[in-house]
């Protein structure tokens, strides 16, 4: 019989410690040396993501942060790519729900160049008619694309049924298809002017550099950026209901059932973080969670299932995710909630418990060996306002979970009387046994349904 191999002890690993201040006009900046790696990583994190979106607009974070990369200043679109390739580099823009995100990779001999390039992008950027209308495009494509595809038609309808109307978190980061429609060049100029500034925004700097010299060239390039935005929204989280349902998206030429099992979650500085981060390994997070094997090796219903609390400022959802042959639809929800309730009746075994704290403490290091990683947490630790040493005692923190935070973990944050259960796929083979499971009468509707519906 092989025998597996025991963990050794965790190697020691030292997260680079940053340096943080801010320049004269308030922008907020930190810098982690790594001088041995040649290169620079340089990330501009401005407070501008979706959530902040009022609902007239919902999109425009996104589309103005891909327009960004659509020219600056004097140069149009091609002329700025030029000018980012001729440092050895190019730049890379989008947004999600809680910020706005601009990074490039260049070496140190060309930082200075970088970031003049970066200032222009941020404070002077052109929104041509041509290249907004080319990108709501392609979003309108996407969205196109999303409702005949049945897992990302499955996301966008699990948001629908586990938010209220009225709270943003209900429609997708990117908008819908009207939203972005209604979209155009003003609102974008609008949404850069009241959400871009000194005032919104981190610099984040990883590499072979030195603090001092990243404040000078700061300074001079981005100093004078200055001036007044506004308030941002505030995110309605509230549920669409505080009971169980379940609703059926009808979609008959699905060659199976995409399922969507949970309920609104968990904001990212909660307190409980920890404890629930490996609470959600053993249950859906890694591949030899309980969900995983129950699914996948016990009963062969499906390639793969996981589950995960969505971890954004305001309380994102708690999901269980997978995709299963249609005529075991009802069994692999009934087995999903028994994997719930399991998780939340008894402890974990120790086994269990090695395995998760010591998976997560032993891949942290392996994520962070990169400029670009290392700059991307730290990055994060602005957006979510994490402390100093976060990522000098993740690995502790993590090690220090035990069963007990675990089980009083899941009894808190596990709500089986609030999970919102979603199929997409063929209704008439699906929604009698889903019915059949008296976990509520199915809620029905079609895929053809617009997401504005």
């Amino acid at each position: 019989m092989t025998v597996r191999p025991v963990p050794g002890a965790p190697r020691p690993y030292e997260f680079p410690i940053a340096a943080r201040f801010a320049l004269s006009n308030g922008l907020r900046v930190a810098v982690a040396p790594m001088s041995r790696l040649p290169l620079v990583t340089i990330l501009a994190v401005v407070d501008a993501g979706a959530s902040g979106e009022h609902t007239a607009h919902e999109g425009v974070a996104m589309l103005a942060a891909s327009a960004l990369a659509e020219g600056a200043a004097e140069r149009d679109g091609p002329a700025l790519a030029d000018a980012f390739e001729r440092l050895g580099t190019a730049i890379e823009s989008g947004a999600d729900w809680d910020e706005a995100i601009i990074r490039l990779t260049v070496t140190p001999s060309r930082l200075d160049d970088a970031l003049a390039l970066l200032a222009d992008v941020l404070m002077a950027p052109r929104f041509a008619d041509g290249d907004i209308a080319r990108l709501k495009a392609e979003r309108l494509a996407e969205l196109l694309q999303q409702q005949v595809e049945p897992r990302g038609l499955a996301d966008e309808r699990f948001a629908r049924v586990v938010y209220s109307p009225a709270s943003r978190f209900a429609r997708s980061a990117g908008g819908t298809t009207s939203s972005v429609r209604a979209l155009d060049t003003a609102q974008v100029r609008a949404w850069h002017s009241a959400r871009y500034s000194a005032a919104t925004t981190t610099i984040v700097v990883a590499g072979d550099v030195t603090p001092d010299t990243v404040q000078s060239l700061l300074e001079r390039r981005l100093g004078a950026w200055s001036k007044a935005v506004q308030p941002m929204a505030v995110v309605d989280v509230q549920a669409r209901s505080a009971t169980r349902g379940v609703h059926v998206v009808a979609k008959a030429d699905a060659p199976q059932s995409e399922l969507r099992v949970g309920h609104v979650g968990l904001p990212r500085a909660h307190r409980d973080y920890f404890p629930v981060v490996v609470m959600n390994a053993v249950l859906g997070g890694l591949f030899s969670s309980r969900i995983n094997l129950n699914l996948r090796e016990v009963h062969a219903y499906t390639y793969g299932a996981h589950s995960a609390f969505d971890w954004r400022r305001a309380a994102g959802p708690f999901v269980v995710g997978t995709a299963v042959k249609t005529e075991v639809t009802d069994a692999a929800v009934r087995e999903i909630l028994l994997e719930i309730d399991r998780t939340r009746d008894s402890a974990v075994s120790t086994d269990e418990l090695e395995l998760a704290t010591k998976y997560l403490g032993g891949v942290f290091p392996i994520r962070y060996e990169t400029t670009g990683a290392v700059a991307s947490a730290l990055a994060m630790a602005s957006v979510y306002g994490l402390p100093d040493d976060y990522f000098v005692t993740y690995r502790d923190r993590i090690g220090a979970v035990t069963a007990d935070d675990v089980l009083q973990a899941a009894r808190t944050h596990l709500r089986p009387e609030a999970m919102q259960i979603l199929a997409v796929g063929d209704a008439s083979a699906i929604a009698g046994p889903l019915s059949a499971l008296q976990l509520g009468e199915p809620e029905l509707t079609n895929a053809d349904e617009g997401e504005d519906a």
